[in-house]
């Protein structure tokens, strides 16, 4: 197969434990000496990155508001680390894996998500990466003193601001603005120093940031909607987007339109990488690999697999229509409006019952799916690579750990074969690794610009 050129760019997206039930699989998400063999797998493979995704609600509470909290009983993944906290702890013990994790602009506030990202790049020495979401998960809202999720565009609008002060604040110290001079005794250069005084719709912020500039000048910023106002934030703000694509045609135009808004920002398209997931399953041979999977097909219950459906169907209780029956009409989805059109067009497109669509749905998580030896998937990533469907991909284990390790083992090395995947790293902050520009400070960049005029 001829190729690019172009190198993959990959991401392990962690969701511990999975489908827990398969032998040898961990049956905790708690355990941080098992996220630390997760992340030390990972950069053993290369990988660009260790993602973890985050939801603050358990999930999921549509069926404890209905009176059936036994469906609540085989959902996994109701317990978690906190991330922020975890990926502090996973920078100790790696020394050039990115570390990104979610963090939602509907229930944080900017000051303490600059802050935090901020300390975990300087702890990693710039690997760290913010996933900004406005959160899926409808539930949140009455675990922050809100009534209701808000709504769609009201939650993009204010995510905008949002990243307007994060960023804004993490110029507030220009990269060589603390000197610690012994001789002098100046600590800082204050005329390196800038206060933000941001007033806007949704939030009025001082600043200055209390940590000095991280080493990255921003922590990447990932992005994972793909309506179109999750499109436009991520063309202007993005330097990663994570999305759900199932086919190659939809990957291109995806990426094609993606990439296209970027120039009405003043932005190059080679500094955003798109990475869509792709949920595997792999064996020595494709019978092998088909056993697997059916085996986790057929673990979720009728009620266990409705509830990945339930999310995406707005006030719509699925559960009063046959199983076996076709997907009904849904009311617009004030969750994730790109991955209910998606699971719509999933099920008309292949004429799926309800229960075969939330079977599909509760395993893939909304992603396309191999199912086959490590060969056929290289053979697939390479196709999309070539084709403009993708930068890289990321990689969403069914459970863990064996499933990562078997990707490091046998799927690594055919990459590398056929020069589409590094050997080593070629840098030492994630921005080096992605092949991503260091963020320049604004106020230098306005101060340049002056003075060349």
């Amino acid at each position: 197969m001829q190729t690019s050129g172009r190198q993959l760019k990959l991401t392990a997206f962690c969701h511990p434990p999975g489908h827990w039930r398969m032998p040898g699989a961990s049956p905790t998400d708690m355990d941080f000496q098992e996220c630390v063999h997760l992340a030390q797998v990972a950069e053993r493979g290369k990988f660009d990155m260790l993602f973890f995704q985050d939801s603050a609600a358990v999930a999921p509470a549509f069926y404890l508001s209905g009176g059936k909290a036994e469906a609540l009983a085989e959902a996994a993944r109701c317990v978690r680390l906190e991330p922020l906290t975890l990926l502090a702890g996973l920078a100790t013990v790696t020394q050039r894996l990115g570390l990104v994790a979610t963090a939602t602009t509907t229930y944080n506030d900017p000051f303490s998500i600059a802050r935090k990202f901020a300390t975990i790049d300087h702890i990693s020495n710039g690997r760290a990466g913010w996933n900004l979401v406005t959160s899926q998960n409808v539930d949140e809202a009455q675990n922050f003193s809100a009534a209701q999720h808000l709504d769609h565009a009201l939650r993009y609008e204010r995510a905008q601001e949002f990243y307007d002060v994060v960023s804004g604040l993490w110029d507030s110290w220009e990269d060589d603005a603390i000197i610690r001079d012994r001789q002098t005794g100046r600590y800082i250069d204050p005329r390196k120093l800038h206060v933000l005084n941001h007033k806007g719709a949704h939030f009025s912020v001082r600043g200055p940031l209390n940590v000095a500039r991280p080493p990255q000048g921003y922590p990447i910023v990932a992005q994972a909607g793909s309506s179109e106002p999750g499109r436009e934030l991520a063309a202007r703000t993005a330097d990663v987007v994570f999305t759900a694509q199932i086919s190659l045609e939809e990957a291109q135009n995806f990426y094609a339109d993606l990439k296209g808004r970027m120039a009405r920002y003043g932005r190059s398209a080679d500094h955003l990488k798109i990475m869509p997931g792709i949920r595997y399953v792999l064996g020595a041979t494709e019978s092998e690999a088909k056993e697997r999977y059916e085996m986790m097909l057929a673990e979720a219950s009728d009620e266990g697999a409705l509830a990945s459906v339930q999310r995406l169907c707005g006030d719509l209780d699925i559960r009063r229509f046959p199983l076996d029956g076709p997907l009904p009409d849904l009311p617009p989805s004030n969750a994730a409006k790109a991955r209910q059109k998606m699971m719509i067009d999933l099920a008309r497109r292949e004429n799926l019952s309800i229960r075969q669509l939330a079977r599909r749905f509760t395993f893939s998580l909304g992603h396309l799916v191999h199912v086959g030896t490590a060969s056929g998937l290289a053979d697939m990533m390479q196709t999309w690579l070539d084709n403009d469907a993708a930068d890289g991909f990321t990689m969403l284990s069914p459970y863990y750990p064996k499933p990562l390790e078997e990707f490091v083992a046998t799927v690594i090395p055919e990459l590398q074969r056929r020069g589409i995947f590094r050997a080593e790293y070629e840098g030492t902050t994630l921005r080096e690794n992605l092949g991503l520009p260091f963020r320049t400070n604004r106020y230098v960049g306005l101060r340049k610009a002056v003075n060349s005029g």
